[in-house]
């Protein structure tokens, strides 16, 4: 990419988006086009056709979408199949129309069969069911690889799609009715540390910058009482109790999401949808790339270490009666190595970095 090209990032300020903004500000680009969701509707067909034929960027970042955790997943069926869709189309159709030099399109290890083999080579796509609870977004993503796959070998574009493992870094999203589950313990455990501790002006902060179906710091202590202990943060005698959905026992990979943003810059500055497969092959597919760490933890063993890191002495819970999702999710990032990127913060460093920017 030419350092003064014209790039779109497509979700600029979500995690993964303002990341990415980040580390293409520190390699010496200067040339971002942005719009937030009020200024762009992505799923408006017409809205987007409008934005590209004015702006006309040179290359295109897509890391907008509608992301949630198990909760907002199968909750929110039809909306996060039919919002992602619409997402995808306009973009990637529009950046074929407009001869976008590069277009990169982010989607989840989600994409995966729920029984996948471990760990999860590119090539175990569609191999199998998907897992239930995300089963219409991870459609969704599975078909946004494909079209791209297909622009590229029907218009001869430069689509490259890559797969991030879970993400967690600065702008997560810490609601905790729709965030994932490390930023949903980092949150709760700051709270039940507040709460423990007495530090009421510690929850009221938290309230007011982002409060709980609708009750901020300003709210009667038994609203705050009552909107914690409804999302798992529970006063009992001199003891704080901290419910965390499942059994405790799935295994899951995270990613510093500023790491994943460098191997994103590296892929469109360094690669191209060539070198994604093998050029002797008859049959194109699975052109989608891992971008992980090959290494996981349980998420009994991550509340430990997010308990430990802020802090909180109280007692966890593991509510088995809620669902634990896939067993264990572990990408093989060879794929990735081989091109030439690994990542480089260990998880304990990117929970003190997290808790740090959570907190500031």
């Amino acid at each position: 990419m030419e350092k003064d090209a014209k790039i779109y990032i497509a979700g600029h300020r979500g995690l993964v988006g303002s990341a990415i903004v980040k580390n293409l500000q520190a390699r010496g680009y200067t040339n971002f086009v942005t719009r937030t969701h009020k200024e762009l509707d992505l799923t408006n067909s017409t809205a987007v056709a409008e934005f590209f034929l004015k702006e006309k960027p040179d290359y295109v970042f897509l890391a907008a979408a509608k992301v949630g955790g198990i909760v907002a997943n199968n909750t929110y069926r039809a909306d996060f199949i039919h919002d992602n869709l619409m997402i995808q189309n306009n973009v990637i159709h529009q950046s074929y129309v407009h001869k976008v030099k590069k277009m990169m399109f982010l989607g989840s290890t989600c994409i995966y069969p729920k029984q996948c083999p471990q760990p999860m080579k590119e090539d175990y796509l569609l191999t199998d069911t998907l897992e239930y609870t995300n089963e219409p977004y991870a459609i969704a993503k599975i078909a946004g690889i494909k079209m791209c796959e297909s622009y590229n070998l029907q218009y001869n574009t430069n689509f490259i799609s890559v797969m991030p493992t879970n993400l967690y870094g600065p702008n997560d999203n810490f609601d905790l009715e729709k965030s994932h589950v490390l930023p949903a313990l980092i949150r709760k455990m700051h709270l039940g540390k507040a709460l423990e501790s007495g530090d009421w002006s510690a929850i009221r902060k938290d309230l007011n910058t982002l409060p709980m179906e609708g009750v901020n710091g300003a709210a009667m202590d038994e609203d705050i009482y009552a909107v914690l202990n409804k999302y798992g943060i529970q006063k009992k005698g001199d003891t704080i109790h901290l419910e965390i959905w499942g059994s405790g026992k799935p295994m899951r990979e995270f990613l510093w999401s500023e790491d994943m943003a460098d191997a994103c810059v590296f892929l469109m500055e360094e690669r191209d949808f060539k070198d994604c497969y093998d050029i002797n092959t008859k049959e194109i597919r699975n052109t989608h790339i891992n971008i992980g760490t090959g290494v996981d933890i349980s998420i009994k063993e991550l509340a430990k270490l997010i308990k430990n890191t802020i802090g909180f002495k109280g007692k966890l819970y593991f509510n088995a009666d809620k669902p634990d999702g896939t067993m264990k999710k572990l990408t093989d990032p060879s794929k990735l190595h081989g091109l030439g990127w690994k990542h480089t913060i260990n998880l304990k460093e990117g929970v003190e970095k997290m808790y740090d920017w959570y907190q500031n």
